[in-house]
């Protein structure tokens, strides 16, 4: 029993001997301590969501008041015309037209709604030839429509034009004078009627 406790008391002192020399003994390599490999395997937290961005500010331009006015041309307004070539009763027919234009501007509220020149249609509606004792032609027209910025509008009014007769020399006795043929030169002027509103929007 005695030499078991030596031999162990023995052993335990090299065994401290030997650590001691082993630190003191340079290039002895220590391994350094391992990381915990559950460390490494861990899943890295993910970065907290950045708040929402505000949106940026519109700025939208205030509505600007329309300065559009509708002017509206009454009915029943005087508009005067003229022959735009000279007309006459010789070779006229019935149920043809002639041609007479705008004398100048027709106005509304300081607006020009028919401007001067713009063209008017009449129907021939009737026709007497000139005859013999003095007797002349006649021919009466009816208005029917002014163009105004490529539209009709409707128009009222007739004119009724008798060329000068020879009655003096019927008079007379003298059996072949003949009245005149009806005219109406350019520049005569003739009142007619709108028979429809006319509207035009200004700026």
């Amino acid at each position: 029993m005695k030499y078991i406790g030596i031999a162990t008391a023995g052993l335990a002192g090299i065994l401290a001997s030997t650590n001691a020399m082993a630190a003191d003994t340079p290039g002895v390599l220590v391994p350094a301590p391992t990381q915990d490999s559950s460390r490494e395997d861990a899943p890295t937290p993910p970065e907290p969501a950045a708040a929402p961005s505000q949106p940026a500010e519109m700025f939208v331009p205030a509505p600007v008041a329309s300065t559009r006015k509708q002017i509206v041309l009454p009915v029943n307004t005087l508009v005067l015309v003229t022959p735009a070539e000279e007309i006459t009763s010789k070779k006229m027919k019935e149920g043809t037209t002639r041609e007479f234009l705008v004398v100048e501007d027709v106005v509304q509220d300081g607006v020009v709604i028919i401007p001067r020149g713009s063209p008017v249609t009449a129907t021939v509606t009737w026709r007497t030839g000139k005859g013999i004792v003095g007797k002349s032609a006649k021919f009466e027209l009816t208005f029917e429509r002014v163009r105004v910025n490529g539209r009709d509008f409707a128009l009222r009014g007739s004119h009724r034009q008798e060329g000068r007769g020879n009655t003096a020399g019927a008079l007379l006795g003298s059996m072949i004078i003949t009245g005149r043929s009806a005219v109406m030169p350019v520049g005569q002027v003739v009142n007619v009627f709108t028979k429809e509103p006319i509207a035009k929007v200004t700026q």
